[in-house]
């Protein structure tokens, strides 16, 4: 499923770059979204604990700092109970208004810490790291997490200097992020400054090795800060690519309920659900957010739909919104019994999907074309967090534009996109 993108002798001096080709199959993997998808940015302060709490403890700690916390999904070396895990669990503490930051904790390095973990063998890396990710997509499933979101394996501190091992966790850890972006997720890890951060950042342009989407490092100094890591260049995973857990195993209180927890900032990816409201009319469902699209169902007043995130389309009544439906359908907001029928209504995201960018120095524009303004520009991995596309001014194989989240436009040549020549579906156009 990953796309190879043509080598085309191309300098575009336009767009601030020099020398640049379009990506291969490695460092930047393309991901297979499937219609549904979602993904979550997640900004603020979060928390993982070893066993995931009770709707009840969460509630308690809805007056603490944190909104969000990571689950331990899965993996042959969890070693806490987790009877909390369903997908009921799921659709209650999201509802909520958690963010839930999914853990798979798999096969360690064979140089690992851990001397009693089971390990990766030497000899079948990629093959390992493939069957990691398989089983960590069907655990999220399970639960009720949405293709879009993103999963992170845990690799637990190693010899930093036994270069074998290291090339055995950089292989498992790129067939492991292949995989997941085969099936529509992304792919995030989890490592300590030392040794898997250290190594994911030496091989950041590697094209031997698949990069992930995002860092979670552990590093246990007090200070939240995602700049100025000792090991990885601030111009590694540069947008919403970061997350830090910075102080450990400690108890803290709110709402009268005591947990043992490890703390941790994110501006990341995190885990997507599909949120559960009911129609107040008989209403159309369309394959865009506007009423000029077909209708591809109609749902009874009453009816349960599950939305999985909100933009905006034609007006119908008093909004402009419109909800994405988790089998990929669009709904008028105004008849959906969402908190409001004006504007967008928290916990539900906004629609996007990101890709990494495949070249340093791509210019950010005001409009979809090499004659617009230069905005600013992103770097080489940097996530691209694509709301919609549009036709635009030819940039080596293709006219098609992405239009970021913050209202910029990328030529999508240089995106990781399924297709160099044409639109990628299930992204809408503009």
């Amino acid at each position: 499923m990953f796309r190879v993108k043509l080598v085309v002798g191309l300098v575009i001096g336009a767009l601030g770059l020099s020398g640049a080709v379009p990506a291969t199959a490695a460092p930047a993997t393309t991901i297979g979204y499937p219609a549904g998808s979602v993904a979550v940015r997640y900004v603020g302060l979060a928390f993982d604990t070893c066993t995931a709490p009770t709707v009840a403890q969460l509630t308690a700690w809805k007056s603490s700092p944190y909104k969000a916390i990571g689950i331990y999904i899965g993996g042959v070396n969890r070693s806490c109970a987790q009877p909390q895990l369903t997908a009921s669990w799921v659709s209650a503490v999201t509802k909520m208004g958690w963010r839930l930051i999914p853990i798979y904790l798999g096969l360690q390095a064979p140089c690992t810490n851990r001397t009693t973990a089971q390990k990766i063998s030497p000899t079948a890396p990629g093959t390992q790291g493939t069957s990691a990710a398989t089983d960590a997509f069907n655990k999220a499933r399970a639960l009720g997490l949405l293709a879009g979101s993103a999963i992170y394996g845990d690799m637990e501190h190693y010899d930093p200097n036994n270069t074998s091992c290291k090339l055995t966790v950089l292989y498992f850890l790129s067939a492991w992020t292949k995989e997941l972006h085969r099936r529509g997720f992304l792919a995030g890890v989890y490592a300590h400054q030392d040794s898997g951060a250290l190594h994911l950042a030496q091989y950041y342009n590697s094209t031997t090795f698949a990069r992930p989407d995002a860092l979670w490092i552990a590093r246990w100094d007090k200070s939240s800060s995602l700049v100025n890591w000792p090991t990885v260049p601030n111009t590694y995973w540069t947008v919403g690519q970061r997350a830090k857990q910075y102080n450990g195993d400690h108890t803290e209180t709110y709402g009268g309920v005591t947990l043992n927890i490890d703390n941790d900032r994110f501006d990341a990816p995190v885990g997507a659900v599909g949120f559960a409201y009911r129609t107040t009319t008989t209403l159309s469902a369309r394959s865009g957010p506007t009423t000029a699209y077909p209708v591809v169902a109609t749902y009874p007043s009453g009816a349960t739909v599950q939305v999985s995130c909100q933009t905006y389309g034609t007006k119908v009544g008093t909004t402009t919104v419109w909800n994405k439906l988790t089998n990929g359908s669009y709904v008028t907001d105004y008849y959906v019994n969402t908190p409001s029928n004006t504007t967008y209504s928290a916990p539900i995201p906004g629609c996007s999907l990101p890709f990494q960018t495949t070249t340093a120095g791509l210019s950010r524009r005001s409009g979809p074309s090499t004659s617009y303004a230069v905005l600013g520009s992103l770097n080489a991995g940097a996530l691209a967090w694509v709301t919609c596309q549009a036709p635009g001014s030819k940039v080596g194989t293709t006219s098609v534009w992405d239009r970021l989240t913050d209202g910029s436009y990328v030529t999508d040549y240089y995106v990781a996109t399924a297709s160099n020549t044409t639109y990628t579906a299930p992204l809408r156009r503009c």
